[in-house]
């Protein structure tokens, strides 16, 4: 059972990576590197992402959403975030930031555009959810 439990573990983590290679080899977006994920096992079909997010200066995400909820952290550089109606908030280092599950998440872009920003996230999500969804143009 153990062995069958880290293939699917293995399975579902080669998915999420070809799921966000679109966005982590896109010159003009953000670099996304999936650090942990695990499966909740208080919480049955629920997983936890541990990733970070670097952005080259001026880099932006694309505008999107998360399936699951998310908290986000600062760990270089300066974010500029706006999610729902919420106001565009400039977030600096050691600062966090949360997006409720569903949010719309209209900007995410490194304030400067001459050094990089880095940010450390921390989602659960279902486990067949990417951990974000481009939003219609």
């Amino acid at each position: 059972m153990k062995k069958l439990n880290v293939i699917a573990a293995t399975l579902a983590g080669l998915a999420l990576s070809v799921s966000l290679g679109a966005f982590a080899h896109d010159p003009e977006h953000e670099k996304i590197t999936i650090l942990e994920e695990h499966p909740t096992l208080n919480i049955p079909g629920k997983k936890v992402l541990v990733l970070t997010v670097d952005y080259l200066p001026g880099q932006a995400s694309m505008a999107h959403t998360h399936a699951g909820t998310t908290v986000a952290y600062v760990l270089e550089g300066e974010v500029i975030s706006k999610v729902n109606d919420g106001p565009e908030t400039t977030y600096k280092p050691g600062q966090t930031f949360y997006e409720p599950a569903g949010a719309k998440h209209y900007v995410s872009k490194n304030a400067s555009a001459t050094k990089p920003a880095k940010l450390l996230v921390y989602m659960v999500l279902d486990e067949k959810d990417a951990p974000l969804s481009p939003m219609p143009k």
